[in-house]
């Protein structure tokens, strides 16, 4: 069953919609992503790219690389700055909503969280979360858990 969401940057001028399957949602609690998100760590729903189309604006892409090593593709608006996604080179059938730029967030909760070796020392992990003190070699196990939970609910 398709999902249908909707979302838009912090301006409004680039707005979003997703139609088809969320795979997975983590927080991740790297440096770069406390950075990012201003915040104790950043969030990443996974999707499809084929699922996703830009309603209105154009993003701006700038590319990095992650604590991993890997090269991250970082898109924003142009307007206001706001991250909205991001595709990791080399895995370019995924892309990774930042999560917060939804219009409905009331149903979030992350199956996992990676990078945990940097997440913040008050931070209390729910125990069925999966915990990963870095990042994961594949995320299989994530997409695993996000699938039973989704169909639980």
């Amino acid at each position: 069953m398709n999902e249908v969401f909707h979302g838009r940057c912090q301006c409004g001028e680039l707005s979003y919609k997703v139609v088809g399957q969320s795979l997975t949602l983590f927080a991740c609690h790297c440096t770069d992503c406390q950075r990012q998100s201003s915040s104790a760590f950043g969030m990443a729903l996974w999707l499809k790219v084929s699922s996703l189309e830009i309603v209105s604006g154009q993003v701006k892409t700038w590319t990095r690389v992650t604590p991993s090593g890997q090269r991250m593709h970082c898109d924003f608006c142009p307007t206001c700055g706001t991250r909205v996604f991001h595709r990791r080179a080399g895995q370019e059938e995924f892309v990774s909503i930042k999560p917060g730029t939804l219009d409905n967030t009331r149903w979030l909760r992350p199956v996992a969280h990676i990078w945990t070796a940097s997440s913040q020392p008050w931070l209390n992990f729910d125990e069925e979360d999966l915990l990963l003190q870095q990042n994961p070699s594949t995320f299989d196990a994530l997409f695993e858990i996000w699938k039973q939970r989704r169909q639980a609910t």
